[in-house]
């Protein structure tokens, strides 16, 4: 599994990336079809902020959903075991929910086949606009003649459910979460509100024709 580490206003020594090699080699236990982890260390320059200086992003990629986690300490190490407890957790829930699923799609399953399966017909997929930036690669650029860094990144949207996206948001730790619902077709973002609770907020959005 590739293991990709972007280090932002620190740098890296062989001996964490040793470390951190090690305590990660038990993500293909849970995620054996994930494919590449991606590691981003941010070292906080605030000192108002030293209990929180050292920040771990870790972010598995897979063929199911982004699984995500991070934590802040103001040793890079504890933030690290941090992260890495709070990944553990969320790939375990990715897990089971997979292995649920496959119980039920097997109890649905029929017994015997039948004598003439339908003609599966394969449609195009439609062409897209060549998007601004490479998926999943964060852009960082200044925000007119301002001081003000804006970033950001290009995500590939699958139409899903409510339900689905609220699952994905908690695995990448996210209050929110933006998405395409699967049924109205429209951009929606779901997200935590006080207490237990979510929202759901809709754009009522129609694609006009082109000429």
């Amino acid at each position: 599994m590739d293991i990709a580490v972007v280090a932002r206003n620190t740098e890296v020594a062989d001996r964490f990336r040793s470390h951190l090699e090690d305590k990660l080699s038990k993500v293909e236990q849970l995620a054996p079809r994930a494919h590449r982890i991606e590691v981003e260390i941010t070292r906080e320059q605030n000192p108002r902020l030293a209990d929180q200086a050292e920040r771990v992003e870790l972010t598995v990629i897979d063929r199911g959903p982004t699984v995500r986690a991070e934590a802040a300490a103001d040793d890079r190490y504890a933030a690290l075991d941090l992260a890495t407890t709070k990944l553990m957790e969320r790939l375990r829930r990715s897990r089971d929910r997979r292995k649920n699923h496959h119980r039920r799609d097997a109890a649905k399953a029929p017994t015997s086949l039948p004598d003439t399966l339908p003609e599966i017909v394969e449609e195009e997929a439609p062409s897209a606009p060549t998007p601004p930036t490479e998926p999943g690669v964060a852009v960082e650029a200044q925000l007119g003649d301002s001081p003000v860094i804006v970033r950001q990144k290009l995500h590939d949207a699958t139409p899903m459910t409510v339900d689905q996206a609220l699952y994905e948001m908690e695995l990448v730790g996210h209050p929110f979460y933006l998405f395409i619902d699967e049924e109205t077709k429209q951009p929606c973002v779901v997200y935590h509100r006080h207490g237990w609770t979510y929202g759901i907020i809709r754009l009522n959005h129609e694609m006009q024709p082109q000429d």
